[in-house]
């Protein structure tokens, strides 16, 4: 039987149960609340949890408490803990993307891409928390997908091509966007930027950083640029923006030696 052939059930039964419900590809229960519960209504009571209290304060307890149903209804809607995560992993990407640029301007879309992902981790600050279990298989999931491979539609790669520069461009993000949530999270509990950079311990690290033992780190150090302590000196500004640009940068490059046909590695 052809992809093309297969019912919708029969897809289900071919993905998790989270996925299948991501999908609309499973039955709503025939028991239990109807009408006054949802999945949606569900993830949404989860992900106002998690955005409040943290990814460990959503349980189907409290869930099913600040809806005022049991635990066992809610069961009868989302099977696991861990569909609920795919479940309110996939929702939280369900945001309006920016409209799609012209070919040429394949630079700046990857711009967008990289800061709507990192916008992504500090409105949800517990989405990085959630493991990863796979490729992403959820259909918002998949449009941020679709949204980093928009940029590449006509550049001269092949699929794989395409996707290695996905996993790059999504995994800088990733990183970027913990950095950036975590930095959220010391200001709210009374630090400050400067402090999370470390600023307030320029002087000590002048004293314990000994050039013998750091002897590369040393100048760095008494310097000030590892504590961004004279900042307005900072010839490269921010420094995931400068990262970023070096990863535009190198895929440029690649692009110009595929076109005149030089080696891919």
């Amino acid at each position: 039987m052809s992809s093309q052939e297969m019912t919708p059930e029969e897809v289900g039964k071919m993905l998790p149960a989270g996925a299948a419900l991501s999908w609309g590809l499973v039955k709503p229960p025939q028991r239990g609340p109807k009408r006054e519960m949802s999945i949606d209504q569900i993830v949404q009571k989860a992900i106002e949890i998690a955005d409040k209290d943290g990814l460990a304060a959503v349980s189907m307890n409290r869930i099913a408490t600040e809806l005022g149903f049991t635990a066992m209804s809610l069961y009868r809607y989302i099977p696991s803990k861990d569909d609920l995560l795919l479940l309110m992993q996939d929702a939280a990407c369900d945001f309006p993307l920016p409209p799609e640029r012209p070919p040429e301007e394949w630079r700046e879309s990857m711009r967008e891409y990289v800061a709507g992902t990192i916008d992504l981790f500090r409105v949800h600050p517990w989405y990085p928390d959630i493991p990863i279990f796979g490729i992403p298989i959820a259909p918002h999931n998949l449009r941020m997908v679709d949204w980093a491979l928009r940029s590449m539609r006509d550049m001269p790669l092949n699929d794989y091509e395409k996707m290695s520069f996905v996993l790059l461009l999504s995994g800088y993000a990733r990183n970027c966007g913990v950095i950036r949530r975590d930095m959220d999270r010391a200001v709210q509990a009374g630090s400050s930027e400067e402090e999370f950079g470390g600023l307030n311990y320029t002087t000590a690290l002048r004293v314990l950083i000994k050039p013998e033992q750091y002897p590369d780190l040393h100048p760095i150090v008494i310097s000030g640029a590892y504590t961004e302590e004279n900042r307005d000196e900072n010839p490269i500004g921010d420094d995931m923006d400068f990262g970023l640009e070096r990863i535009l940068d190198s895929i440029e490059l690649y692009l110009d030696r595929r076109s005149s046909g030089g080696t891919k590695k």
